[in-house]
């Protein structure tokens, strides 16, 4: 499991930008042509599309803006130093690892380029002025290779990382064998928290695309809406926006500006590291790295709880209630996460400068029926860490965090 883990990290980014394109959002200007005359369709014909669309290859450019509502300056320098203060810095690694060097997309806008053929070939290129980021998962392979730097990062891809069921956890069940039961399941788990609805149609890189909306129904999420555009010829998806109840940008907004889906060259795939570049091979380093992870006392180590599960869709490190104290309070939309730490958290005057600095940086202070503590704060995910060494996590308001946090006093 930690290796099909270790894998997506590398691979998940590629092939969502390409034949998944969940999380693919359109930067509003691109619909600027006009809205196409499209005929009706329903939000269950429109998920079956989706679920029915077979696209194995494509290439294309897009941009993608990404806006969390964080002090980044403060969070990168907090992060940066205590992570050094643990003895966690990088440490000689390289500058051309996907795990660092794919961070930058939580922040800013930023232009890339995509290819995709099949589950065994993916490139995803990130363009930085001149410089350019490149990482190709080539069959076994996945190659990474920094212009500015010239250093190279290899590593082998498991063998199962993309097999069917991969990332399966013992309480999977079998999947929906149709696309009308897949829609009918996505229509059932909605259920009274969420409205699914088609709301017009709109143009991304000159394709014709229906717009799927789905908006929680329940008060106190800090979801107000995420929109996905779908191609309406072979119902792949092409944009995912993710709109915050605050308001302002959205916390993720992004387009392709280009968009073809006939198959890539074959040497749009091969990577050979350039003379006199530095090659970093990641694979003994990542497996010394993630040795013990979901042992006794990580309460990231295992698969996620089953509410937990259902309210994030699967996706994320996993969080053990047997071994790691988690609790699971509320449902759909306005489900949080009670972590118990088992320990305070250390006064100003003991804990580790390092320690502090990241807490003073983004966090505020809060105080109620529970105690004190530090709310966490971005447009989406909000943490309340008070000070008995418990953690409330959630896509929900502050005030539900402070609320659940009395509740559990």
């Amino acid at each position: 499991m930690a290796e099909s883990r270790k894998a997506s990290r590398y691979i998940v980014p590629v092939a969502v930008a390409g034949v998944a394109a969940a999380t693919i959002g359109l930067v509003p200007a691109l619909a600027a042509s006009g809205d196409p005359d499209l005929p009706e369709i329903t939000a269950q014909q429109l998920i079956e599309k989706i679920a029915a669309s077979d696209t194995q290859t494509l290439s294309g450019t897009f941009r993608i803006s990404t806006d969390l509502g964080l002090p980044l300056e403060g969070l990168t320098s907090g992060l940066g130093g205590l992570a050094g203060g643990m003895g966690g810095g990088a440490g000689g690694g390289s500058s051309a690892d996907p795990s660092e060097r794919l961070t930058q997309l939580v922040s800013g806008s930023h232009t890339l380029r995509v290819a995709a053929d099949g589950p065994e070939r993916q490139k995803l290129t990130l363009l930085d002025g001149s410089d350019e980021y490149s990482l190709i998962h080539n069959g076994d392979d996945v190659w990474a290779y920094d212009s500015k730097s010239k250093e190279v990062f290899h590593e082998k891809a498991p063998a199962d990382a993309d097999a069917p069921g991969a990332h399966e956890g013992p309480k999977d069940q079998e999947l929906p064998g149709t696309p009308k039961q897949l829609a009918d399941e996505v229509l059932k788990a909605a259920g009274d928290t969420t409205s699914i609805t088609v709301d017009g149609t709109a143009k991304v890189a000159g394709r014709d695309a229906y717009q799927l909306v789905i908006k929680p129904k329940q008060s106190g999420s800090t979801v107000e809406s995420v929109k996905i555009a779908v191609d309406a010829a072979n119902g792949t998806p092409l944009k995912f926006t993710l709109s915050s109840v605050e308001g302002g940008k959205p916390v993720v907004d992004a387009g392709f500006t280009k968009i073809d889906f006939s198959k890539p060259a074959a040497s749009d795939f091969t990577f050979k590291a350039p003379e006199g570049a530095k090659v970093t091979e990641g694979g003994a380093e990542k497996a010394a790295g993630e040795k013990g992870a979901g042992e006794k006392g990580d309460p990231f180590g295992g698969p996620l709880p089953e509410g937990l599960e259902d309210a994030f869709g699967g996706f994320g490190p996993g969080l053990d209630s047997g071994k790691g104290g988690v609790n699971v309070i509320g449902e759909g939309w306005t489900t949080i996460a009670k972590i118990d730490g088992g320990a305070p958290v250390p006064k100003a005057d003991e804990a580790p400068k390092e320690f502090q600095g990241l807490l003073d940086s983004f966090g505020d202070k809060v105080t109620g029926p529970f105690g004190s503590g530090t709310l966490f704060k971005t447009k989406i995910v909000n943490a309340l860490l008070t000070d008995d060494g418990k953690v409330y996590v959630g896509a929900v308001t502050k005030d539900a965090l402070v609320a659940a946090a009395n509740a559990g006093k």
